[in-house]
């Protein structure tokens, strides 16, 4: 059996000596074009995020039968075509058991909540320019704040154990009714909250389901977190959300054209031409779940799970 480990940075030792038990392997990294033209000789890809495995791709994979990716989204992968070929996909995708164990985006999520609210980023910067400027960055306490969690699932109730421990109130909404929690109706929890952070799956039913109606249900000056995909923020809505101050300020992980293969595509994009002069706006390149901690549980675990997949 042949591998193909397209993104192997500090990839896990111990994954990686499964993964030679299973097979013969081969570690890129490969462009997009070195990719198309090598993907033919291998019966399993493991992905990360670097890659958009898409039809034209899979149209080249003739001997391709599975597909392992240490994430629990799937929007890189176009899994209408894997499953027309029958090719499988060995994912973390309903892996909640071992996912407890996972903290990195969680993490990040308050990471990137604190450092919106006290303009860490910018203070920082100005800091390097040489000056020191205390009141110029002047920021909000969290304790007191109402945190609306959107989707209250692995990563939704952890980040509401972190922001209870900053003395937050937490409201939320989920499709699942769940003891404890005050889960109330979306428009409620916007209206009410004072920062709103996003943990929903993508789907059609949560394509851009934060839009042009839901900024303007928020309270003016509230804060938005999405740490899920961007495919769930209609990013036009959100820019002009930003720019008339219906929003106070924004911190994203995920971005629509991330998984786009469009070469050049962060010059282009709309929201990072924004956050270069604007501070309201936070912006990192998917980070959430990349932390040495978490990718080496996640790479060994699914090394495992492939070495279950080849046994049957």
């Amino acid at each position: 059996m042949k591998i193909l480990n397209l993104e192997p940075k500090d990839y896990s030792p111990e994954a990686q000596a499964i993964l030679e038990k299973i097979g013969s392997v081969d570690n890129g990294p490969f462009s997009r074009a070195q990719l198309k033209k090598v993907i033919g000789g291998y019966d399993v890809l493991i992905t990360r995020l670097g890659h958009q495995i898409d039809a034209e791709i899979l149209a080249q994979a003739k001997k391709l039968k599975v597909i392992v990716t240490a994430t629990t989204g799937l929007n890189h992968i176009d899994t209408a075509e894997t499953e027309k070929r029958k090719i499988e996909i060995l994912s973390l995708k309903g892996e909640r058991e071992f996912l407890d164990g996972i903290h990195a985006t969680a993490e990040h999520t308050m990471a990137l909540m604190l450092s919106l609210v006290r303009n860490i980023p910018a203070s920082v910067c100005d800091v390097c320019d040489g000056n020191w400027n205390r009141d110029a960055f002047r920021g909000a306490e969290l304790a007191g704040k109402t945190l609306g969690i959107v989707g209250y699932g692995r990563l939704g109730s952890k980040v509401a154990k972190y922001a209870e421990a900053f003395g937050m109130k937490i409201l939320a909404n989920d499709i699942l009714d769940i003891a404890g929690i005050n889960m109330i109706d979306l428009d409620t929890l916007l209206s009410q909250s004072d920062i709103v952070s996003l943990h929903v799956p993508y789907s059609d039913r949560t394509h851009e389901m934060i839009g042009e109606a839901q900024f303007k249900k928020m309270k003016k000056g509230a804060f938005l977190i999405n740490t899920s995909r961007g495919g769930v923020v209609d990013e036009a809505e959100l820019l002009d959300a930003l720019k008339s101050g219906q929003l106070a300020g924004a911190a994203l992980d995920v971005l629509q054209d991330e998984n786009s293969g469009k070469k050049g595509w962060t010059k282009k994009n709309p929201l990072i031409q924004y956050a270069r002069n604007n501070s309201n706006l936070i912006i990192t390149p998917h980070t959430g779940g990349a932390t040495f901690d978490s990718m080496a549980k996640t790479e060994l675990f699914m090394a495992q799970k492939l070495l279950k997949w080849k046994n049957g």
